[in-house]
């Protein structure tokens, strides 16, 4: 059972760091953002389809509430060619940071979606996460729409993660993703077709980009949510989500290690994105104390 749930730990800080590549892989793909979420959308639904249909995850039709999940896989692509586009026109740093906000919206979003009672902490947390941003922003003021795309982005994350949180309770994450994929890749194809895209240079892309894009749509959208949600089965989710919010963090030194100076940022930056992180790890820490107050008593009323 310990060495279960040490090899979960081991794949889940795998997947953050996957997650965290994301980042790197959208400066590398030379391919505008547009195009380059096309693909992205199309190799992930063509590989979780291959996969949920061989290992029979999807036993009910694809048009069970299609339109919602449908509208969603919009958002997503959305959110994903906002979040390239921000790296495309700053850097992987700042995005990366910017969009780490995402904390502060789902502590605005979820209590509306959820229809619960708005948590004071979490409001504090995403004040000290505003702080962080306007620290970023008044230093790195040459990047200042790739800060304003990030933060665009990490809104539609967090509004995309939180209505799936209502999805889930009723359905298979595997069809639930497919969908959302299918319908993103085809609502961006209709995108890049009236933008007078579809053709030779949609198609005919460099080697290196059609090589990224499968590490990006098999092995960062795929993989990444397939494991992503087998090791729900072992790890609890205060560890999970307080790992998840080191992708910031692998991702930022990833960047530097590939990218070199053209990822090195002023005092500023690092000192807003340590702001950033250190709200996400309280608000992480904040959460576990609430689940451990809850959990007695759920006992009790079992019990009783």
């Amino acid at each position: 059972m310990k060495n279960s749930r040490t090899g979960s730990l081991l794949l889940l800080h795998l997947i953050v760091f996957i997650f965290g590549f994301t980042g790197v892989l959208g400066r590398l793909i030379e391919s505008s953002s547009d195009i380059l979420v096309v693909w992205r959308m199309i190799i992930a639904a063509v590989t979780i389809g291959i996969f949920s249909y061989a290992t029979r995850k999807i036993n009910k039709s694809l048009l069970v509430n299609f339109v919602p999940y449908a509208l969603t896989g919009l958002i997503i692509a959305l959110h994903w060619v906002t979040f390239f586009e921000a790296i495309k026109v700053s850097n992987v740093s700042v995005a990366l940071a910017c969009f780490s906000s995402s904390a502060l919206f789902t502590a605005i979003l979820e209590p509306l979606i959820f229809k619960r009672k708005i948590d004071k902490f979490e409001l504090f947390a995403g004040s000290l996460v505003v702080v962080g941003l306007l620290l970023i922003f008044s230093f790195e003021s040459d990047y200042k729409l790739g800060i304003m795309l990030a933060i665009v982005s990490a809104f539609l994350a967090s509004l995309f993660t939180t209505i799936n949180g209502r999805f889930i309770k009723n359905d298979n994450p595997y069809r639930i993703s497919l969908v959302e994929m299918m319908a993103g890749a085809v609502g961006m194809l209709i995108w890049v077709g009236i933008n007078g895209k579809i053709g030779p240079e949609m198609i005919y892309l460099p080697t290196s980009d059609w090589m990224w894009l499968i590490v990006l749509g098999v092995i960062c959208t795929a993989f990444a949510f397939v494991a992503s949600v087998n090791v729900m089965k072992e790890l609890t989710p205060f560890t999970v989500s307080l790992t998840i919010n080191l992708e910031p963090v692998y991702g930022i030194i990833l960047a530097f290690l590939i990218f070199g100076a053209s990822e090195k940022m002023t005092p500023g930056f690092y000192g807003g994105t340590v702001l950033i992180l250190g709200a996400l790890f309280l608000n992480a820490l904040h959460k576990k104390g609430r689940l451990q107050k809850l959990n007695p008593l759920r006992k009790r009323s079992t019990l009783g």
